[in-house]
């Protein structure tokens, strides 16, 4: 049973427009995709919307996020112009990343967004990397870094945990566990599938958190943002949660009963954190259809900016790919 909403009426709406934002965007991507406005990959995070809703917020604009290449989710909640984004899945100049990276490399370095990352567990070591400079700079911030269960399977994972509980690094470490790596259900691929107890080996503090309660992701990820840093010591935070659509738009996702996708859809964290709000007085249906009205319009805002973007011309795919050393 769900606990009370401990927020007041702005504090919870802001929480559900997050939400609104992510899922009304995704789906919008989805369409775009069908009619090849948008190439490439595109992984959408349609049911997983309350874990980047609740613990982004919970990090200050001096701490530094590190995401996977499904997080146009967590560039919207960090602030990255919603505009910015699409433009950048288009493939336009006027995206966050000139065009150059598309969906799966949302980048923006003024708001300490540093991806966006395609390779499965690349984010880490960077993640790593970056509290560690900020251990010899002096600067007490915390490094968030997202990722799914299915990165706990590679080196790069493992690596960075020990130097990040060895070095006593602020790294907040998020797994968005999903249950599938890809289209592998995870007791399919892992002899141990209790991921706090592979994250508790390296001698940090573990919590597990429902990620469908973005109550429950946001004081979670408050809290452990809080004790990273205070104690500037790193910790792992386990956001089990669920993505309704398939890996990516390539995948025909036939490896999950529809049944078990329609279950966890009653969990959804959009439907149940509005009855909360209902049910306590904290808003009303009008609260609600404003708020996805606001939504769809800022959406439909930049698909126009997108569609009037402009493409990167020839002789200019050269440029930051060379450096341009002294001349012979």
């Amino acid at each position: 049973m769900s606990t009370p909403v401990p927020y007041g009426h702005e504090q919870a709406l802001g929480l559900l427009r997050s939400m609104l934002r992510i899922r009304r965007f995704e789906e919008k991507a989805a369409e775009l995709y069908g009619q090849q406005k948008i190439r490439g990959f595109l992984h959408l995070y349609i049911g997983e919307e309350a874990v980047a809703a609740g613990a982004i917020p919970a990090l200050t604009p001096d701490d530094a996020l590190v995401c996977t290449y499904r997080e146009h989710g967590h560039a919207l909640v960090r602030g990255v112009p919603m505009n910015a984004v699409l433009a950048e899945m288009y493939g336009k100049v006027e995206g966050c990343s000139h065009g150059r990276g598309g969906s799966m490399h949302i980048f923006d370095a003024q708001r300490r967004l540093y991806g966006g990352n395609a390779i499965v567990g690349g984010g880490i070591p960077m993640a790593t990397g970056l509290a560690l400079a900020d251990r010899m700079q002096g600067r007490r911030r915390v490094t968030a870094v997202f990722f799914g269960e299915g990165a706990m399977a590679e080196g790069a994972f493992h690596e960075s945990m020990n130097l990040a509980a060895l070095w006593k690094l602020p790294v907040l470490f998020c797994c968005e566990n999903n249950l599938y790596a890809m289209g592998t259900r995870l007791e399919r691929s892992e002899s141990q599938i209790e991921l706090t107890v592979k994250a508790a080996s390296f001698g940090m503090p573990v919590a597990k958190v429902d990620g469908m309660d973005v109550v429950a992701v946001h004081e979670a990820a408050r809290q452990a943002a809080a004790q990273v840093r205070e104690q500037q010591a790193p910790m792992f935070l386990e956001f089990q949660t669920y993505r309704y659509r398939a890996h990516s738009m390539y995948d025909p996702d036939l490896y999950r009963d529809k049944a078990e996708i329609e279950e966890w859809k009653k969990r959804g964290p959009l439907h149940t954190f509005t009855d909360r709000l209902k049910a306590q007085g904290l808003m009303i249906e009008e609260d609600f259809r404003r708020l996805d009205s606001e939504a769809l319009a800022e959406v439909e805002a930049a698909v126009d900016y997108a569609e009037a973007g402009h493409w990167e011309p020839v002789e200019d795919l050269v440029r930051d790919v060379y450096g341009e050393g002294p001349a012979p």
